[in-house]
């Protein structure tokens, strides 16, 4: 049986890759929190020089070479005389290196360079509400990414090409059926919701709360969940979001809004899933494929997980709101807990996705898909965006943004020219309610633990369920390990009638 150690030659260079990456992602980590606004255009350059350098090894003679000494091109497998982790990394990056010879170094190097150069653009459009600021850099993107879709082909849509980078093997037809099942069950209950007798006051979460307060009562949760601070930090972007140069330097971000309690909050447990993700990975298989998360749907499932089923609950919130109330006595001392967990699952349209409750949050991302979708195929431009979201808006939830930071620029996903990673939220959503189904039937003292403040035993489970297996399974393969089946909106369906009945007394 041939073993990872005769496959030592490919992962070296495997691993001088992934640092070359490792070091373009700690620049764009910096873009994003500490960089002056002056140092943009030397830096897009930076990360471009780094990103087509990173290309240019990866489709190399030398290690296309290696890859075919030891499987089959066609059909891109190993022999069985490999034992499996060797098998799962070369099928891997077979499929990295046959996506990545398709696209001109050339061409790599100019989107990344673009797309640094965006989401600048997009940081100071957003800031100064203005679409129009953000408009030129946008057409950039979008004629960069059709061009993208073309190199690496595709059977029926353009979508599917940029789609597969995010979620492999998934294409916009299997999702179109799975998202008109989630509409169909979602739009009646939310209108239930509307017209219960039933109002939640949330106006306790809309008080003045010291922002600093804030980020430390963040830093508190995301220790109980087990993030490693040794291996990571918490600081402030534009948009949360996470990034990982190793299992052993872990980074998250939040934002802060001084009456806006549940942004910070969330967002910090949210980017924190993301985080314990990434921490959990095997550093021994640092380099190569089976050191990197499966698939963003994946990835999603555990920030939405720790965010929803675990944040939202009763059974979190009865050890964590005595000191959530500590920390701000004069806005919650006399608001009791039952209260507190309503405010904070109240179902409402609103304009901003990242804030959205459980039961909307689809929905913002279908108009989302649809959009970009519709802009990769050509029945939509750019021009027409701020107009075309609205309408959606309007269609979806029943409200509009007067401003454009409220609409068409809240995301910075375009800027960063990741169009197909949307549908990969719904995903997420959709696995996080399996995940944690199964982990209250392996974990009996699951919903105690968590009354106890005790996450440990829940970030344990999800690391030797799903962590740390990397990509040594296809998606669908490691959901059916963990679950016993593959993606399925029933259970997500089944809690959101479940919580949402009970809250509103339907």
């Amino acid at each position: 049986m041939k073993t990872l150690a005769t496959l030592e030659p490919l992962t070296t260079r495997l691993l001088e890759i992934r640092r070359i990456q490792s070091a373009a992602a700690v620049l764009s980590w910096d873009q994003e929190t500490y960089m002056p606004a002056g140092g943009g255009a030397a830096r897009a350059e930076q990360i471009a020089t780094l990103e087509g350098l990173a290309h240019q090894q990866l489709v190399s003679t030398e290690l296309e070479a290696l890859l075919t000494a030891w499987i089959d091109p066609s059909t891109g497998q190993a022999a069985e005389s490999w034992d499996e982790p060797s098998r799962s990394l070369l099928r891997e990056t077979w499929r990295d290196f046959s996506r990545a010879k398709k696209l001109p170094s050339d061409f790599v190097i100019r989107l990344s360079r673009e797309c640094s150069l965006a989401q600048q653009a997009w940081v100071s459009a957003r800031e100064e509400s203005r679409f129009a600021k953000f408009l030129p850099s946008l057409k950039t993107i979008l004629g960069l990414k059709r061009e993208e879709a073309e190199y690496l082909g595709y059977r029926d849509s353009p979508y599917d090409a940029l789609l597969d980078t995010y979620e492999p093997g998934t294409t916009i037809a299997q999702l179109t059926p799975l998202f008109a099942q989630l509409r169909e069950r979602l739009v009646p209950l939310l209108q239930r919701v509307q017209t219960s007798r039933v109002t939640i006051d949330d106006r306790c979460l809309r008080q003045s709360f010291d922002q600093a307060k804030q980020v430390e009562f963040g830093r508190l949760v995301l220790t109980a969940m087990g993030y490693d601070f040794e291996r990571g930090r918490l600081d402030l972007s534009a948009h949360p979001f996470t990034t990982s140069f190793h299992p052993t330097d872990v980074r998250v971000t939040t934002r802060v809004f001084e009456r806006d309690l549940p942004s910070c909050l969330f967002s910090c447990i949210h980017e924190g899933g993301h985080g314990l993700y990434d921490q959990g990975l095997d550093p021994r298989y640092y380099g190569s494929p089976l050191g990197e998360s499966v698939s963003l749907g994946f990835h999603e499932s555990q920030s939405r997980l720790w965010e929803n089923c675990v944040g939202r609950s009763r059974a979190f919130w009865h050890c964590f709101y005595p000191m959530l109330q500590h920390t701000f006595p004069q806005q919650l001392a006399d608001v009791p807990l039952d209260r507190f967990y309503a405010a904070i699952n109240r179902a409402s349209p609103s304009l901003i996705r990242v804030e959205a409750d459980e039961l909307t949050y689809n929905l913002h991302i279908m108009l989302r898909v649809e959009i970009e979708q519709a802009l990769i195929e050509g029945r939509a431009q750019p021009d027409d965006l701020p107009a075309l979201w609205n309408e959606k808006m309007r269609s979806y939830l029943g409200i509009v943004p007067e401003r454009d930071a409220d609409g068409v620029l809240q995301d910075v996903h375009w800027s960063m020219g990741a169009f197909g990673y949307f549908p990969t939220y719904t995903l997420g959503n959709l696995y996080s309610v399996q995940f944690f189904e199964q982990a209250q039937q392996e974990l009996p003292q699951l919903d105690e633990d968590m009354r106890a403040g005790h996450l440990l035993p829940l970030r344990r489970w999800l690391e030797q369920k799903i962590h740390r297996w990397g990509r040594m399974f296809t998606p669908d393969h490691l959901a059916r390990r963990v679950t016993g089946g593959g993606v399925n909106p029933e259970p997500f369906l089944r809690y959101l009638d479940a919580k949402y009945t009970e809250l509103y007394r339907l």
